[in-house]
């Protein structure tokens, strides 16, 4: 288990140096005061995960200084001590916040089975923070559907990358590519694959809330700071922590965010404590960061921190040869989930899947299939349970001349087509002139007149 910062406040010389030795030697880190009002100084110095206070203590009162404690910081465990049989006593320090007690004289036999349990408690504490922050999920390079040549190369790339000792990773790649799929599985396929893997995006947050949700923040560091909060890097430490949108954090995160890749350690918001820290930084943005240095958005000193290894993620509309494959893993999955039983594609609509632009990338292509699903009554995907905009590639349609439109014999009026076009526009769009203009590829001001200018 992962060694304890331990506070002993005790008067007697013996039972401190007895402390520091024996629980020294197991490898915790031991901090030691002979009175209350030096005890709470050492505790507000390092805030470690247990303390023992002795009751009678010159100054304050160990009862006393176990309420102080416990005003501090709620997850502290402090452990009682005291040489009286008096049952009453005990009962009030537990009142006052104590653990648990124990009588002196004590083995430290005792003693280590209580640290043993402490530190079990703090594992299981921090797994269920960690819980509410990721995925239950354990994502996999098999999770990452693919057959292009591309993608091979790219998670070949990143299954050595993941075994290495390299603590910085950076993912680039447009919105959708699953940036956030190559994180998860870089982590489970790393040795760090046993600890935490902990995610946040930083457009989704504030300065103020995103900086104590990495760094942590001591009571009273600002106005809702009630007590202590360890932040993300330190709940994760040996494991992973992924910051997605890292091109959106500001100057002042930059910096701290850079102190943290130098010098391996971080620093509570209202401290001036360093805490060092082991955790492999997953990074990720859509946005050229070259450009957002050179206009002064993103620090240069920190994109070449970042970049220990760069993986870029090719957007979907330049590896085709993995949407035939995505559509049959996503049909098989959302078959399962809606009770469906979808078992293949008309050849129209796979023709116009693989012909489609896909902005959004795989996230786009996912709720496409999850709609086409929800509305198919048949065994096959129909063109009709395609959204608009993919209907509307009919360039890519396999017509008889292989151009885009067959003219009549008598040949057609360059004026109609405008207006049919426009007209089959507006009715797969509702009517909803926003979307027909995008459809067309036009302005919705350009729309309008030309609605106008037909009398549509």
């Amino acid at each position: 288990m992962k060694p304890l910062k331990i506070l002993v406040i005790d008067d007697e010389k013996l039972i401190r140096w007895s402390f520091e030795k024996k629980l020294g030697a197991k490898g915790h880190k031991l901090f030691c005061a002979e009175s209350g009002e030096k005890g709470l100084k050492l505790f507000e110095t390092y805030y470690p995960d247990v303390v023992f206070v002795d009751n009678h203590l010159p100054g304050i009162e160990g009862i006393h200084v176990i309420s102080k404690i416990r005003e501090i910081n709620e997850d502290t465990s402090i452990i009682f001590m005291t040489a009286y049989e008096s049952v009453d006593v005990a009962v009030e320090a537990m009142k006052n916040g104590a653990s648990e007690y124990i009588r002196k004289p004590f083995s430290f036999d005792e003693i280590i089975v209580i640290i043993d349990n402490i530190a079990e408690k703090i594992s299981i504490r921090n797994e269920l923070l960690l819980l509410k922050r990721q995925q239950k999920d354990k994502i996999t390079f098999a999770n990452i559907i693919h057959k292009s040549s591309v993608m091979k190369e790219i998670v070949r790339v990143s299954k050595k990358i993941a075994q290495t000792d390299t603590t910085t990773i950076l993912l680039l790649g447009d919105s959708g590519t699953g940036k956030d799929i190559f994180a998860r599985a870089i982590h489970n396929d790393s040795n760090r694959k046993t600890k935490s893997f902990v995610t946040i995006n930083c457009s989704s947050l504030p300065d103020t809330l995103l900086e104590s949700e990495l760094f942590g923040h001591e009571k009273g560091a600002f106005t809702d700071a009630r007590s202590l909060k360890k932040g993300l890097f330190e709940i994760a430490d040996s494991g992973t922590v992924f910051l997605d949108e890292i091109g959106d954090i500001s100057q002042a995160t930059q910096i701290k965010l850079l102190g943290v890749l130098e010098n391996r350690t971080i620093m509570r918001l209202g401290s001036t404590k360093e805490i060092p820290v082991d955790v492999r930084i997953i990074a990720a943005t859509n946005k050229n960061l070259k450009e957002s240095i050179e206009n002064k958005s993103f620090r240069e000193d920190l994109y070449y921190r970042l970049q220990g290894f760069q993986i870029d993620i090719p957007p979907l509309n330049e590896r085709k040869e993995d949407i035939s494959l995505l559509f049959d893993y996503y049909i098989k999955f959302f078959n399962e989930m809606f009770r469906k039983n979808i078992e293949s594609i008309d050849p129209e609509a796979k023709n116009l899947l693989k012909c489609y632009k896909w902005p959004g990338n795989v996230r786009e292509l996912r709720n496409v299939v999850e709609r086409a699903v929800i509305l198919e009554s048949g065994k096959t995907i129909q063109v009709g349970s395609l959204p608009c905009e993919i209907n509307l590639e009919r360039e890519c349609k396999n017509n008889n001349s292989g151009y885009f439109f067959d003219f009549p014999d008598e040949g057609i009026v360059l004026e109609d087509l405008e207006k049919q076009i426009i007209m089959q526009a507006l009715e797969m769009a509702d009517s909803n002139q926003t979307k027909a203009s995008k459809l067309l590829g036009i302005s919705r001001d350009t729309l309008r007149y030309k609605q106008k200018k037909h009398k549509l």
